[in-house]
């Protein structure tokens, strides 16, 4: 079986209405729809662009981190509308959430059908911490799909192998990694780290980061982003376990067929085969 994903390099720029940023939102899921993808990626915290509406001549402050929420509901109802009318599967990036007073990075899964599926984000970077006050989700989701079951796990998230292990246990063969870092190194840290864990795990991980800049949203002014489709390092694949990465910062979409056979075939006689050689006799497999 085929998977076609598409994924989004967003472009973060200020803006001054809800409108404006759903007309950009669709954009982007219109072209990944024209490839006729199967699954779209959008990056982390991309919606904190709608905190720069409350930087127009009016209302020179950003909207603060904590006013975010007040977005949920439209945020939720304009990609219930773009995965029904175009029958994909939307990974909404993610967009910060709140309840009983405490914020939660969240990612959302917006299925065809209308259903949501949601993922908070589980270790919290120290800026989330310190600046923004953010929690930590506290369990993992696996979500089923006509084409394979799948996890969301968020930019720091796939830096802890054991986290990702635990997906895979659960029948993950696809991870999807929103990312928004700021710098080289950050970016890095995160690609370096899905390209392990497709090694370890013999899964596929497809990632996304933001581009562009917010001036009048603090720490969002600095993105650095490129999006990529990554395979396990074997003979089936292609060298160096990159099946198609963007344009470093630029505004676009990737798109990828992913041959969910060859991770089957490679499990049982790869050139390694790192899933079924883990030694649970000396370390915990989770589950």
């Amino acid at each position: 079986m085929n998977v076609r994903v598409s994924a989004v390099q967003y472009h973060l720029h200020t803006i001054g209405s809800f409108e404006e940023f759903a007309a950009q939102v669709t954009h982007y899921v219109k072209t990944a729809e024209e490839f006729e993808a199967d699954f779209v990626l959008f990056p982390e915290l991309f919606t904190t662009q709608l905190m720069s509406i409350g930087g127009g001549k009016n209302h020179p402050q950003a909207l603060t981190i904590d006013e975010l929420p007040s977005y949920t509901e439209a945020y939720k109802e304009l990609f219930v509308s773009l995965a029904q009318s175009t029958q994909m599967y939307i990974i909404g990036g993610t967009h910060i959430i709140q309840e009983k007073g405490r914020l939660y990075n969240t990612a959302f899964l917006f299925y065809p059908d209308g259903r949501i599926g949601e993922q908070r984000k589980l270790h919290i970077t120290p800026t989330e911490v310190k600046e923004w006050h953010m929690a930590a989700g506290d369990g993992l989701q696996v979500f089923d799909t006509p084409k394979g079951r799948i996890a969301m796990l968020i930019c720091y998230d796939i830096e802890f192998p054991e986290i990702v292990r635990m997906a895979r246990a659960r029948g993950a063969d696809l991870i999807f990694c929103p990312s928004c870092t700021d710098d080289r190194h950050g970016f890095h840290r995160v690609r370096y780290t899905c390209h392990a864990r497709t090694i370890e795990n013999q899964i596929y991980v497809v990632t996304t980061g933001t581009v562009g800049s917010l001036p009048t949203v603090d720490f969002m002014r600095g993105n650095y982003g490129q999006a990529a489709v990554i395979t396990p390092n074997d003979v089936p694949f292609p060298p160096g376990g990159l099946m198609t990465v963007g344009e470093v910062n630029h505004d676009m979409v990737i798109t990828a067929d992913l041959n969910m056979e060859l991770l089957y075939q490679v499990r049982e006689k790869g050139s390694v085969t790192t899933w079924r050689d883990r030694r649970t006799d000396l370390y915990t497999d989770w589950n």
